[in-house]
């Protein structure tokens, strides 16, 4: 009889859970770390990415590759038995835009980072069910361009509105602990599942020498993070939304939610003021503040046909600036483009790398940088944001050309002998990736 692969298995073992999950809406789910075996940490494994920074331990995925049963049966054991210990998380700074601005990222160990996959997948397999469509980020099959997608077309079918712009103070840093646990409580009971998530929650983190044990906030740079987010704004929000609010509006209303950046829009006015007046003490109850300056109310109606000026309402959201712009057909459509933090925030990393590496060999730096351009273009190369794009590879082109220019006083690079290198090293033309056309055509 053929072997099963392990992927495979646990495959079948996630469409179980997730069927059970299914049938037992609103119960707490009391048996699941079972499914949790070596062939579920070796799809785990499998999943984990392996060429991320080392932990506090200093493993890299070569060396625990090198003795990979005996390391998964170990996890396994300890994970089982409850003796496994939750390292502290090395906490490191990466650059913010410009300046000397930095965000602190964690950095898990990698064992760590496979237990909390294998928790993350069973799950992400129970509140699938639960989770509503208005919810994209962090999630398997959708993506932040399916947020977008949703937001332009209820936008348009809508005609636009009144919309909340919502900014979260520090969210992953606020999130309460025991606001948490009860959530997690009311959908899943296991165990091991809930002891292994307390000790992430209580893990330290290790800075400059010393470790300090936060209060409050979700793993940093966890693997299972973005999903206990999720669960917490689920029953925060968008619970909230579907249960308490929305059958009490006069009109429509939607949200967008990507982890914990949201929009609302609402058919009328007063709906709109009603909501964001409630909103500040919702988000109390659960520990969390909304940020006063970047949180707002705005119109953000479709103009008349007859209108001539370009609206000044605008929004921001998952690095795109949202507004009513003209089509070529003249009438008032959405349109986004790449918003200004984004647009410099590229162009200063890239000049950064440029300085950097400014001495390595022209091919090596051209194919370093036709690979951020397609990065770039994969993200922000959507229908109508063309002329951003194509600035922005300008833009490259000219911080290209200054640091080549300045690696070698006596072989200046002119704007001639540029334009000869391009012959041989052209940088990839600006390209409209995720079209609107298409996706109303296969949505």
């Amino acid at each position: 009889m053929r072997e099963i692969p392990s992927s495979e298995a646990v495959s079948t073992k996630l469409r179980r859970i997730a069927k059970l999950a299914q049938d037992m809406r609103g119960t707490a789910l009391t048996s699941l770390s079972h499914h949790i075996d070596i062939d579920w940490l070796r799809e785990a494994w499998r999943r984990t990415r392996k060429d991320g920074a080392p932990g506090v331990d200093g493993q890299t995925a070569r060396e625990y590759e090198a003795n990979l049963e005996g390391n998964l049966q170990s996890l396994l054991n300890r994970a089982k038995s409850g003796s496994y210990r939750a390292p502290p998380v090395k906490r490191a700074h990466i650059p913010k835009g410009k300046g000397k601005e930095t965000r602190p990222i964690g950095i898990p160990t990698l064992e760590d980072k496979v237990l909390q996959r294998a928790v993350a997948m069973a799950l992400s397999a129970v509140y699938e069910q639960d989770f509503h469509d208005c919810s994209y980020g962090s999630r398997p099959g959708r993506s932040a361009h399916d947020a977008l997608h949703a937001l332009r077309a209820e936008t348009m079918k809508m005609n636009g509105g009144w919309l909340i712009e919502v900014d979260i103070r520090q969210f992953f840093d606020a999130l309460d602990h025991g606001r948490l646990r009860e959530i997690l409580n009311q959908r899943v009971r296991d165990g091991v599942i809930l002891r292994l998530i307390g000790k992430w929650l209580k893990a330290g983190v290790l800075e400059g020498g010393s470790v300090s044990y936060p209060k409050s906030g979700t793993p940093q740079g966890g693997v299972i993070s973005p999903l206990l987010a999720n669960v917490y704004l689920h029953e925060v929000l968008d619970e909230w939304i579907a249960e308490r609010v929305a059958s009490r509006l006069e009109g429509r209303l939607t949200l967008v939610r990507y982890v914990d950046d949201f929009v609302l829009l609402f058919e009328r006015e007063r709906d709109a003021k009603r909501v964001y007046a409630a909103l500040p003490e919702r988000f109390g109850e659960y520990g969390l503040t909304l940020h006063p300056e970047k949180t707002r109310l705005i119109e953000f109606k479709r103009p008349n046909l007859w209108d001539q000026d370009k609206p000044k309402a605008s929004f921001d959201f998952l690095g795109f600036t949202h507004y009513w712009g003209r089509s070529r057909k003249g009438g008032w459509i959405l349109q986004r483009e790449t918003a200004k933090d984004r647009f410099s925030r590229g162009l200063y990393r890239i000049a950064q790398w440029c300085r950097k590496h400014r001495h390595r060999p022209v091919r090596e730096q051209y194919r370093a940088l036709r690979a951020k351009l397609w990065g770039h273009y994969a993200y922000y190369g959507l229908t109508g944001n063309f002329k951003r794009l194509d600035r922005f590879r300008d833009e490259v082109r000219r911080i290209w050309r200054k640091w080549l220019d300045r690696r070698n006083r006596e072989r200046a690079m002119s704007w001639e002998k540029f334009q000869r290198l391009e012959k041989n090293y052209p940088l990839p033309r600006a390209q409209v990736v995720h079209s609107v056309y298409a996706h109303a055509a296969n949505p």
